[in-house]
């Protein structure tokens, strides 16, 4: 069970390593942890476990940063550097070996090679047999000051390490099937069970919130929290992320850093709000939240014991409603770093951005479609040509008369635009639907696009006329192959 009092205030961490971008995994911790804090009023403590300096690179650093301040996952302290602590890591190390709860070890790296190839069980059923544990102390700091090579192991006690797991229920481990396990290399450096509780003790971390993957850790970080003296956090292990295979998310299922979610146009509302409803459930059916109503609802006895699976279709329509909700001005940042906004003002990308948010999923949709009202030329979708342009002969005489018409408008805008059209095509003695079809194609080359009204009111009258011309020219070839 927890050692912690009730009414202390919560202090919970996110501690990556920064050997690589922050996955979506790691992203679902770090919100897991924040809305923790933040429901309850306690603290989100950043710490970068950084002691594997080999591994370890400051640009991944700048990158789960940049990705976790882009998700809105502020921390009220840090980032702590897990490699500044170094000396305290040893120095608590030291202190437990001084009251004879670790001791050290002057086994070889060979040495215990060749026992665990030698193993009759294999390699895999070895455990450390305890050899260095029986050395008298004076022997062993006297072989340490002489300076023989050693590390230092945790003597794990006999019994059984058990606790009360928030999200997998009652959980323990038969000590002996613990191996009295290394807290220092023979260089002196700390390793990565003991820094941990090093740091979740000076932090006073009251919540362990990370993935299932850490629960065989857990076993061995309390038996070093109980050696310190120091109370049991509550440890909530979180489940594991899967794709759609059921195997664990990776490269092979798409995108997995947050990073590229971001390239990909998926705004950081609706990437917090999806990923908070994997593995987490808040006994509802609602699917759409607020940052300020998953913060209310969150709660860790919600979070799932079963793996969740990363659905990336259900991402994109998720984010296909935040962009439909989104005003269309906060978007345009966005839209203009992969359209080129030249030759239009803010007030026209505005307008057509309202246009095309509804029926987009990704920031990149948008701009895929606004290409087509920035671009000099129309690429026609082949299916929407052979539906909509059957007749090209008669079409060709139909717009030419149409160009005459569009010329005389007066004023360029929807209403007006609109009030031509209908009136062009009863002159024509044809529905409105049978002149916008075959117009949308010229216009936009496909068959599915915002209202024609609106469409033409941003092309603006003389890219409209030249638009379609230009499909005038196409439908003539249409026709001559035809004859």
């Amino acid at each position: 069970m927890s050692e912690i009092p009730d009414d202390k205030q919560v202090r919970v961490r996110f501690a990556p390593s920064p050997t690589g971008y922050l996955h979506v995994g790691g992203a679902r911790t770090a919100l897991f942890n924040w809305l923790f804090a933040r429901r309850t009023g306690g603290v989100f403590v950043l710490r970068i476990e950084d002691t594997d300096r080999e591994r370890s690179d400051p640009a991944m650093t700048t990158a789960i940063l940049d990705s976790m301040t882009w998700l809105g996952l502020d921390w009220d302290e840090g980032p702590f550097h897990q490699a500044e602590g170094t000396g305290r890591h040893r120095a608590d190390a030291l202190h437990i070996l001084a009251e004879g709860k670790a001791y050290r070890c002057f086994c070889s790296a060979d040495d215990l090679d060749a026992r665990r190839a030698a193993h009759p069980d294999g390699p895999d059923a070895f455990r450390y047999d305890r050899r260095c544990a029986a050395i008298p102390v004076a022997d062993s700091d006297r072989r340490a000051a002489a300076a023989e090579p050693h590390t230092v192991r945790f003597r794990v006690p006999e019994g059984e390490t058990a606790w009360a797991d928030v999200v997998h229920g009652d959980i323990s481990f038969a000590n002996t099937d613990i191996e009295d396990f290394i807290i220092l290399r023979t260089d002196g450096t700390p390793i990565y069970n003991l820094a941990v509780v090093s740091d979740d003790v000076e932090m006073r971390i009251t919540h362990v919130v990370r993935g299932a993957d850490h629960i065989s850790n857990t076993p061995k970080q309390i038996l070093l929290y109980r050696a310190f003296g120091q109370p049991v956090p509550v440890f909530a292990h979180v489940p594991l992320i899967l794709g759609p295979d059921g195997k664990r998310l990776s490269k092979r299922h798409g995108a997995t850093a947050v990073g590229e979610y971001r390239t990909l146009g998926i705004l950081p509302d609706a990437l917090s709000n999806f990923l908070a409803l994997l593995g987490w459930s808040s006994g509802t059916d609602q699917e759409i939240f607020t940052r300020a109503e998953l913060t209310v609802a969150f709660s860790l006895e919600g979070i799932n014991k079963k793996a969740a699976i990363f659905d990336h279709q259900k991402l994109e329509w998720m984010n296909g409603r935040y962009l439909a909700e989104a005003d269309a001005a906060s978007l345009l940042p966005l839209v203009r770093d992969i359209v080129p906004a030249a030759g239009h003002d803010d007030d026209w990308w505005i307008f057509l951005i309202d246009l095309l948010k509804v029926r987009s999923r990704t920031i990149r949709e948008i701009a895929d479609q606004a290409g087509t009202y920035v671009s000099d030329s129309v690429t026609f979708e082949p299916d929407s040509v052979a539906k909509h342009w059957k007749e090209p002969g008669l079409l060709v005489e139909r717009f030419s008369r149409l160009i005459a018409a569009l010329e005389g408008v007066t004023d360029w805008d929807e209403a007006t635009i609109e009030s031509a059209i209908r009136e062009f095509a009863a002159q024509e003695g044809i529905g409105a639907g049978k002149l916008i079809h075959p117009l949308r194609i010229a216009l936009t080359g496909v068959s599915a696009s915002p209202g024609i009204f609106s469409v033409m009111t941003l092309l603006g009258r003389d890219r409209v006329v030249a638009r379609i011309r230009s499909a005038i020219g196409i439908l003539a070839e249409m026709g001559a192959g035809t004859a």
